[in-house]
């Protein structure tokens, strides 16, 4: 069954010269659509006049909405902001720079609503940081088992996804393997993607992949390490006090047996055992920590369902 109402969420960083005709091309959509769309245009701090643009196209476009950010406080923090701002089931987060085509987004929602929670794109064309953006998404797909080639494209999701899901800065182009984690179901289709028109690229630079990586390794580390952490640090102590023992017979042997005692044994043993010692004491307390955060996550969730059917009671009488 079709969705009716659908939220497009723009986050802009020093956009402006691309965000008229962005507008035009997702208005285009707009009328040939039969679903009812919102735009939210997210102004993440950006000093080149972008809110301003964004405020000026509001006039002409009744559905457009505008926000914006103090400072810049990134991607991840600009798609949230849009989100808290929709009324609509259905979102679509798309860049403001122009690579990505409005016209795909139909396509895209036609996919959601086949069943699937949410579809990304998997983009078609030549493009800067092709050999490391396929780098990141084998690693991706090793790490996280995703049945998709690209993780960082145009994409559309129920608004739930963003409801159960845990973003920190730079997140958000975690968010299908964070939402596969969550047993949600994920599908791509193949979508156009074109060379920038106006303004620069946002992740250029080396560092941009160092931080990749380090985040990478951060949510894989969230959604497996974290479910059982005592399991890790515990076993890994385990094994380091079962070493340290058994070096610490060798040295023993080595000693009142052989008459030959070799001191740096005995450090290796207090080495070992000390450690194995301190991972079982940080596997109790990451343990305790995960058990917290289960449960204001549950306190939480009582919280929103409580609201929910306060806000439906009131809205019955």
């Amino acid at each position: 069954m079709p969705q009716k109402n659908v939220a497009i969420i723009v986050p802009a960083f020093n956009e402006r010269e691309n965000l008229a005709p962005l507008m035009e091309e997702i208005n285009s959509v707009v009328k040939k659509d039969k679903r009812n769309y919102e735009v939210i245009i997210v102004d993440d701090g950006s000093d080149d006049r972008t809110f301003e643009e964004g405020k000026r196209l509001k006039e002409k476009y009744k559905y457009l909405k505008v926000y914006s950010h103090r400072s810049n406080l990134g991607k991840t923090e600009a798609i949230l902001t849009g989100f808290r701002h929709s009324k609509s089931p259905v979102l679509v987060i798309m860049d403001a720079d122009g690579q990505f085509d409005a016209n795909d987004i139909p396509r895209l929602l036609e996919e959601i609503e086949k069943g699937y929670d949410i579809v990304t794109g998997w983009k078609q064309g030549a493009y800067q940081k092709k050999f490391v953006s396929g780098i990141y998404n084998f690693l991706s797909r090793c790490l996280f088992h995703l049945p998709i080639h690209d993780q960082n494209s145009i994409k559309a999701l129920r608004s739930n996804v963003l409801d159960e899901i845990d973003l920190r800065k730079d997140w958000h182009r975690y968010i299908v393997a964070l939402a596969v984690n969550k047993g949600f179901k994920v599908s791509e289709i193949k979508v156009k993607l074109r060379e920038r028109k106006f303004g620069e690229s946002k992740y250029t630079g080396k560092g941009r992949v160092v931080i990749g990586v380090m985040d990478l390794l951060a949510v894989k580390m969230q959604i497996s390490l974290l479910r059982k952490p005592f399991l890790f640090f515990g076993t890994s102590g385990t094994i380091l006090i079962v070493l340290g023992i058994f070096v610490g017979v060798y040295g023993i042997i080595q000693r009142f047996i052989y008459q030959h005692g070799y001191r740096p044994i005995l450090y290796l043993v207090i080495l070992l055992i000390v450690s194995g010692l301190v991972l079982f004491t940080v596997g109790f307390i990451t343990e305790a920590v995960a058990a917290l955060a289960e449960n204001v996550k549950r306190l939480e969730r009582e919280i929103s369902e409580r609201e929910s059917k306060e806000d439906s009671t009131k809205n019955q009488r």
